[in-house]
C-alpha cells in the first residue's frame, strides 16, 4: 500500500474530526483532540512482528509520559495487516503481548480497520462503520481515561446501540459525502 506517514496522519486525523467527532460516535474523542493530547504514529511495519515491535514501544512511550501530554495513542499501520480477517487474529497477539508486558487492567486496545466487521454483522452493515477507520489502526488508551469518562458520560453503556442507529440514519450516501469538500 505504500502511503507516506504524513498522508496516513492527515487522512486519519479527517477522519477523526468528520466521523469519530463530528458523528459522535465517540463522545470523548472530542476533548482529547481539542487538547491536543493524541499521539499519532504511524508504523513503518510490514511484518506483524514489527508491528509488535512498534506496539510494545507505544505501550512503554504512553505509560512513561504525562497523561496530560499523552492521554491517547492512534497506531496507524498501512503495510501491515491490511486484510480485516489477519488483522483480527493478530488482535489476539496484540492483547496477549499488553497482558504479558503487564498492562492488564492499565491500558486498553481498541480495533479500527478499513473493512471492520462486527463478528455478528454482515459485512456490509452501516454499523460496521463505526469502526471503519482510513487504515489498519490499534487505538492504546489508559483505563484512568476510560474511567474518567465512563463518570463523565452516565449512558456510555448505549453509545455502540447510538452509532448503529446514526450509521443507519446517515446511510451509505451520507458516510460518502462526509469525505466530500
Amino acid at each position: 500500500m505504500s502511503v507516506s506517514a504524513e498522508i496516513a496522519v492527515s487522512t486519519t486525523r479527517r477522519w477523526l474530526e468528520r466521523a469519530v467527532i463530528g458523528l459522535n460516535l465517540c463522545p470523548f474523542a472530542k476533548a482529547v483532540h481539542v487538547r491536543q493530547q493524541i499521539r499519532w504514529v504511524v508504523s513503518p511495519a510490514d511484518t506483524e512482528s514489527g508491528l509488535l515491535e512498534d506496539l510494545k514501544r507505544e505501550f512503554d512511550l504512553l505509560l512513561s509520559t504525562d497523561e496530560q501530554r499523552i492521554d491517547t495513542t492512534l497506531l496507524i499501520h498501512p503495510e501491515v495487516l491490511n486484510d480485516f480477517t489477519e488483522y483480527s487474529v493478530f488482535l489476539g497477539r496484540a492483547n496477549r503481548l499488553l497482558a504479558k508486558a503487564g498492562f492488564e487492567g492499565i491500558l486498553q486496545l481498541a480495533s479500527f480497520h478499513p473493512d471492520y466487521c462486527f463478528a455478528d454483522a454482515s459485512p456490509d452493515d452501516l454499523g460496521n462503520f463505526s469502526n471503519r477507520s482510513p487504515y489498519p489502526m490499534l487505538h492504546l488508551l489508559r483505563e484512568t481515561s476510560i474511567d474518567r469518562a465512563v463518570k463523565a458520560f452516565p449512558d456510555a453503556s448505549q453509545i455502540y446501540e447510538r452509532n448503529m442507529a446514526t450509521l443507519v440514519d446517515l446511510g451509505l450516501d451520507g458516510w460518502r459525502k462526509l469525505w466530500i469538500d
